[in-house]
């Protein structure tokens, strides 16, 4: 059986040295075709010396010559910059590219990837979110499968497989609550970067664990949903459930609902959206019931935090709002984990961006860019 040859865009990050992790547990199967990241050379020269990939890209231009020389002998070619990347996704020997880059960094490697028929291992949100109507369509067009890396949409998928001629009445996402669940306002006025980045249950990024605290990532993950699964909101709910055990449901039209459970481990969607169709023997901690006498839910505070409602906002009027509310989110998310604003005004900044960026009800891709440029000046101006 011929290797499928993968490309992690964001191999430095979280989803990406677990999915290096998955591969070589599955050398047999995968084999890595390119790795990129922004700014970590010395991880990325590592993991290069030990994959061999048959290229990299460094993000940032000061770090190429650093990069270069360590691997040149080794036979691995070295690019640098925001175009490389655009190109690299582009090559006839690559299968699938995993996108698990942070942000709206992701759109245009992944449009420039689908444009190029190459199938998608999705675990960069934040792409549906600003520019879904237009992906998907490109994806339709190309014949590019698009495959979800986040455990919720894995989840969805996973309770979908074979029933996709079963029309669905609703999915329900679960979500954690993050470790400020059961709080009031009050109590978050003073909350610091480091309670933020104490997740219950996942080990994330920086970013993605900040939005996980704030409820924005589950309504990043709410729009994200409407565009994989082809949903109305009206058909998209979203619940807390503290244990992380049931990682999200479907519910079809004989009311019947199906669930994905398992331990949280990120391992287990990478390996399922790389590995797509076939589910790959792995040796991931397995759960048991017994450990887990009671599972438990509730509904999502969207008075305190407001970014969950913001979100479903943003799906409602559509067009480039929840383009808007990313880039503002992105800004506010920085300039919380550099102290510079309070957990609370991250929201006040988001609906102040989405009340005051101009409205655009069918952008184009140069719209988007337009508007996550402009989102992002007038956000610097209310910090």
């Amino acid at each position: 059986m011929q290797k499928r040859k993968i490309a992690i865009l964001g191999s430095t990050g979280s989803i990406g040295t677990q999915a290096l992790e998955v591969i070589k547990a599955n050398e047999d199967i995968f084999e890595v075709e390119v790795l990129t990241a922004q700014n970590n050379a010395d991880l990325l020269i590592e993991q290069s010396l030990a994959f061999k990939p048959n290229c990299v890209v460094i993000g940032n231009d000061n770090l190429y010559d650093k990069v270069h020389s360590a691997l040149d002998a080794a036979g691995i070619k070295v690019y640098a910059g925001a175009k490389a990347l655009e190109s690299v996704v582009q090559m006839e020997s690559i299968d699938i590219v995993l996108t698990s880059m942070v942000g709206y960094a992701g759109l245009l490697p992944t449009i420039k990837a689908i444009e190029a028929g190459k199938h998608i291992a999705l675990a960069n949100k934040e792409t549906l979110v600003v520019a879904g109507e237009l992906i998907t369509k490109l994806a339709q067009e190309k014949g590019v499968n698009i495959y979800p890396v986040d455990s919720e949409h894995s989840a969805i998928f996973q309770c979908l497989v074979g029933e996709f001629h079963n029309p669905i009445e609703k999915i329900i996402l679960t979500a954690s609550g993050g470790p400020f669940r059961g709080k009031k306002r009050e109590d978050l006025l003073n909350v610091t970067k480091a309670q933020a980045l104490k997740h219950p249950n996942w080990v994330m990024g920086a970013k993605i664990t900040i939005d996980s605290a704030s409820l924005m990532n589950k309504g990043l993950e709410v729009i994200e949903a409407k565009w994989l699964f082809g949903l109305k909101a009206s058909q998209i709910e979203v619940i807390v459930h503290p244990q992380s055990i049931i990682h999200s449901l479907v519910q079809f039209e004989d009311g019947s609902i199906k669930a994905q459970m398992g331990l949280p481990d990120m391992k287990l969607p990478i390996q399922f959206a790389l590995g797509f169709p076939n589910r790959l023997k792995s040796d991931f901690p397995r759960f048991e019931f017994l450990k887990y006498p009671s599972l438990t839910f509730e509904q999502p505070d969207t008075k305190t935090f407001r970014n969950l409602h913001l979100a479903f906002i943003a799906m409602d009027k559509g067009g480039n709002i929840p383009c808007i509310m990313n880039a503002a989110n992105e800004i506010a998310v920085e300039a919380f984990l550099q102290d510079k604003i309070g957990f609370l005004q991250m929201s006040d900044l988001i609906e102040t961006c989405m009340d005051k960026v101009t409205f655009i009800q069918n952008p184009s891709i140069d719209d988007y860019i337009q508007t996550d440029q402009e989102t992002r000046k007038l956000a610097q101006t209310l910090i």
